[in-house]
């Protein structure tokens, strides 16, 4: 017997934190209908293969099949929704927040507008986005009234991909509205899918939460990434400083360094919250400045360890056959995005090195075209001047690092031998 539907949901981009509301949904009974203008992405979601971390094929294909999940570029299908939420891009252009994805969304989204439905915007974006942005857009067609005719809220996503413990469905979900009618509709939607649901009084209060957590995790990476550069200088082991403060029961929160920041949240995310706060108040945001400032410079001071510790052979960069391993912005996850170890490939290729690099789970098509993916085995880490871990993926067989461990330079503190040189 056919199972009874939740309701009608509109997802509006399939990406890293689309998909897996879209796949969750499906599970608890809803009828969806993910829509995306990037043609590829739905074509191959039609075809039921994931292009995500924590989505499988089988996820995929199983609620394509089982008619609960239509992916599309066709907007007309999302007419008749309940729910629809909007999970599409907010890049930085020339450092200015560009919500042009989200402008679209909301006018896409907008003639389906209906007495009583509800639109979630999860995209993070800065604060007052939701009700100075996204509302009078949806409010321009079809005369209707946000929160006296239809709820609009703001639930920030929280995905981590390949977070094994924890997820989708058992992280807290920050949710609000432009009214308590809204919030409440925000709520209930969110409660049937996830585990729990975390109220707050307005759109703003959540938006703000959301870079709050970000800016929190830039900062005090930057913190460590700064500390291990005057390490380095001062003959100091900055991995042990860590763990002795790390054995602190109290007042202390472990960050490690590397080789910057990656994904969507960190290079991007806080520099909203700094924009909004020099636009509206006209101050600088000193902390998160300070932060963009350490962690965008850390893939020139890899490059920077990389030379000298070849100088240290009688070795020049230029010429040198050096194998990264992992491309990947972190551990155990495909996920290229503004990856810090692409831009330490690109960097090597400028000064002339012969880059290779091994990661099993990036796409081939994320990877610069003259850096060729090899195999982690012995053959290509004996060949190789320098290899470079950049990313500490547990699919590598550390062990083959450990054999050669004076031609290793480890920017995660991962191979744990001591004669490798570590960031």
């Amino acid at each position: 017997m056919a199972q009874e539907t939740r309701g009608r949901l509109a997802v509006l981009g399939l990406g890293y934190v689309g998909l897996p509301l879209a796949m969750r949904a499906v599970e608890k009974g809803y009828d969806v209908v993910g829509y995306d203008v990037n043609k590829s992405r739905v074509d191959r979601l039609q075809r039921g293969s994931t292009f995500i971390d924590d989505i499988t094929d089988e996820d995929i294909a199983h609620a394509v099949a089982g008619g609960r999940f239509r992916p599309t570029t066709d907007a007309a299908e999302l007419a008749g929704f309940d729910v629809a939420v909007v999970s599409v891009p907010t890049p930085l252009r020339d450092g200015v927040p560009d919500l042009s994805f989200v402008e679209d969304a909301a006018r896409t989204v907008a003639p389906h507008v209906r007495p009583g439905s509800c639109v979630i915007l999860e995209s993070t974006t800065y604060p007052g986005t939701t009700e100075e942005v996204f509302v009078p857009l949806l409010e321009q067609w079809g005369g209707l009234a946000a929160g006296r005719d239809f709820h609009v809220g703001y639930s920030p996503e929280r995905i981590d991909p390949s977070n094994t413990t924890w997820n989708f469905v058992n992280t807290p979900k920050i949710v609000s509205g432009v009214d308590e009618a809204s919030r409440a509709a925000v709520a209930d939607f969110y409660a049937s899918v996830v585990d729990s649901v975390v109220p707050v009084q307005t759109t703003t209060e959540a938006e703000l939460a959301k870079l709050l957590e970000n800016t929190f995790r830039h900062v005090n990476i930057a913190l460590v990434n700064e500390l291990a550069m005057y390490c380095d200088g001062l003959g100091v082991d900055v991995w042990s400083v860590i763990d002795a403060a790390a054995t602190k029961p109290f007042g202390y929160m472990r960050f490690t360094p590397g080789p910057g920041v990656g994904g969507h949240c960190l290079p991007i995310d806080p520099s909203y919250l700094s924009w909004r706060v020099r636009r509206s108040l006209g101050h600088a945001f000193r902390f998160v400045e300070i932060a963009n400032d350490v962690n965008d410079h850390m893939p020139e001071y890899v490059v920077t360890r990389i030379t000298a510790h070849l100088n240290r052979r009688a070795k020049a960069v230029n010429g040198s056959r050096l194998l990264l391993v992992g491309l990947a912005y972190k551990k155990n996850s495909g996920d290229a995005r503004h990856s810090p170890a692409i831009e330490v490939a690109r960097r090597l290729l400028a000064l002339g090195a012969q880059v290779s690099a091994c990661d099993p789970l990036i796409d081939p098509e994320h990877v610069p075209d003259s850096v060729p993916l090899v195999e982690f085995d012995a053959e290509q880490v004996g060949a190789a001047d320098l290899v470079v871990v950049l990313t500490d993926h547990d699919a590598f067989d550390w062990s083959l690092l450990e054999r050669r461990p004076a031609h290793v330079f480890d920017t995660r503190n991962r191979v744990g031998h001591p004669d490798v040189d570590t960031l």
